[in-house]
């Protein structure tokens, strides 16, 4: 059986929407691995989210193209989780939902602590902002 297969078989019996390329390892080397991925992508079975982070994807009704199953803003926090990042509502979420403020938090914005990240998760024009704890010198 080829690695291609193997990952498509693994991918239809996953519960979890996002993978990360890691996890895939076991099934064969290197090469064969990014090579299973890219066919992958092509055939429509999976898209990209960023650099080694993957989610199952569907036909979309209006165009026919592949998306991802869920929203980018449900699959990059479980995406972040799977990397070891912990995270947190933004600041204006939080507010929102504390009843500070009546205005709706607009964009997708994932707070990821006292963390610095460099890491773009996104599909399309959905992407992922990120804020930190850190304050900022005046």
């Amino acid at each position: 059986m080829i690695v291609e297969e193997k990952m498509l078989r693994s991918i239809a019996r996953r519960k979890d929407d996002v993978f990360i390329r890691n996890e895939f390892a076991a099934l064969g080397s290197e090469a064969q691995v990014s090579r299973a991925l890219r066919s992958l992508v092509s055939r429509g079975v999976i898209v990209k989210l960023g650099v080694g982070v993957y989610a199952k994807a569907k036909k979309s009704v209006l165009s026919g193209a592949p998306i991802p199953v869920q929203p980018v803003a449900v699959l990059a926090p479980i995406a972040l989780r799977k990397l070891g990042v912990k995270t947190f509502s933004s600041q204006l979420t939080q507010a929102y939902n504390t009843g500070s403020s009546t205005q709706l938090p607009a964009g997708n914005v994932i707070n990821i602590g006292n963390r610095r990240i460099n890491r773009k998760l996104g599909f399309g024009k959905q992407t992922i902002a990120y804020e930190s704890n850190h304050k900022r010198a005046s």
